[in-house]
């Protein structure tokens, strides 16, 4: 009988300690590549929510400025136009906010596929021990 078409237990056991190590070594990268990507969307959510703070803050200052020209004048001038400029940078500001928010959420935090992945590779290895 030839060794190679039935190989020794302790030939077994090494090559599934190497396809184990192998196999973390994979899972490993892919989380840690996961995480970078994860990591980088929630980066980019808090700049989003940065500039919507920043937007609302000016929108205050605007929408403060028209509040005052509009007392002042009692007219449709200048004011009622600072009060237009003021809302929608308003709503800017809340539509960055709540994207940002969004983007930062925990649910958006967990690396999903890393799961998936562990879950097959833990049902492949629990197949090739039986």
């Amino acid at each position: 009988m030839n060794n190679q078409d039935n190989p020794s237990l302790a030939g077994l056991v090494t090559d599934l300690a190497q396809n184990v190590t192998t196999l973390v070594q994979t899972e490993a990268r892919l989380f840690r590549a996961e995480l970078s990507e994860k990591l980088t969307k929630t980066g980019a959510g808090a700049a989003e929510v940065l500039g919507g703070a920043i937007c609302l803050l000016a929108a205050l200052l605007v929408l403060l400025q028209a509040l005052i020209i509009a007392l002042t004048r009692a007219g449709l001038g200048a004011g009622w136009s600072s009060l237009l400029v003021g809302v929608v940078v308003a709503v800017l500001g809340v539509i960055l906010l709540r994207t940002g928010t969004a983007s930062m959420a925990p649910s958006e935090l967990t690396p999903d596929r890393t799961q998936g992945q562990l879950k097959r590779d833990a049902s492949a290895i629990k197949e090739q021990v039986r």
